[in-house]
């Protein structure tokens, strides 16, 4: 068992090192942050991070977000571009979002690749360097209605992270009935997808695939969730609830 965990972590760490080496060519639009319902003029491209790969330190180090931005993200969008080619979407017409409502017309490199685009477009933006930032305003009584405090809601969202079997996201959810509801979905599925048993559309998400922390915290996912919460970007996650 140590071998196979000293393997991984090994793969980990060198596809880091090949990825920066080789590089991907994409894309890249410039940075918007501000942004909340549609990530970019185009969101089937790849956007910059916010902020400097070290900025969430020490609770997610330089190398694994290097890692997970170069590598994993980019190669979903890349892998998103090609199924978009070879499916015969016209992106101009149609929304990365109301693909994903009917991505069972589709076929599996599309429903991953872009599932996977999407969450980790979403994902950066829910971050931010630590700040001590709580929830405020319209989310604050929304959160409060729906799970009776911002504790309560960590317990159940760090629940359901932790519980989630094999690779996958936790969600904070804005049902149809407009209620917060917390859940999880597997690999790069999400809420909107009409495929998925969660439904609704994503306020807040984060990745609990082991290449998101493994090489900090190894198979210690809990440890990484609760660390997590000191990154979370409650500006825009209140904006982005505002705007739903």
């Amino acid at each position: 068992m140590e071998n196979k965990q000293h393997s991984r972590r090994d793969f980990i760490a060198n596809t880091g090192k090949a990825a920066l080496a080789t590089g991907l060519s994409l894309t890249v639009l410039p940075s918007l942050a501000g942004t909340v319902s549609e990530f970019a003029p185009n969101p089937f491209v790849q956007q910059p991070l916010p902020y400097d790969y070290k900025a969430l330190e020490p609770v997610i180090d330089a190398m694994t977000m290097e890692i997970h931005y170069t590598k994993h993200a980019a190669t979903y969008a890349k892998n998103l571009a090609d199924a978009v080619v070879a499916e015969k979407v016209d992106t101009n017409a149609t929304s990365l979002e109301n693909l994903l409502r009917g991505v069972s017309k589709y076929s599996a490199k599309m429903r991953n690749n872009a599932g996977g685009h999407y969450n980790h477009e979403l994902f950066w933006q829910c971050m931010s360097a630590p700040t001590g930032q709580q929830p405020e305003g319209k989310l604050a009584a929304a959160i409060a209605q729906s799970f009776g405090s911002v504790e309560a809601l960590k317990t159940q969202f760090t629940d359901a992270g932790k519980n989630r079997f094999g690779s996958g996201w936790a969600w904070l959810v804005l049902n149809a009935d407009k209620k917060l509801v917390v859940g999880s979905t597997a690999n790069q599925d999400n809420p909107l997808m009409d495929v998925s048993e969660l439904k609704g559309s994503p306020v807040l998400g984060l990745d609990v695939w082991e290449h998101a922390y493994y090489l900090k915290y190894q198979n210690k996912r809990p440890d990484y969730i609760n660390a997590w919460w000191n990154v979370v970007n409650w500006r825009f996650v209140e904006k982005r609830f505002e705007s739903l």
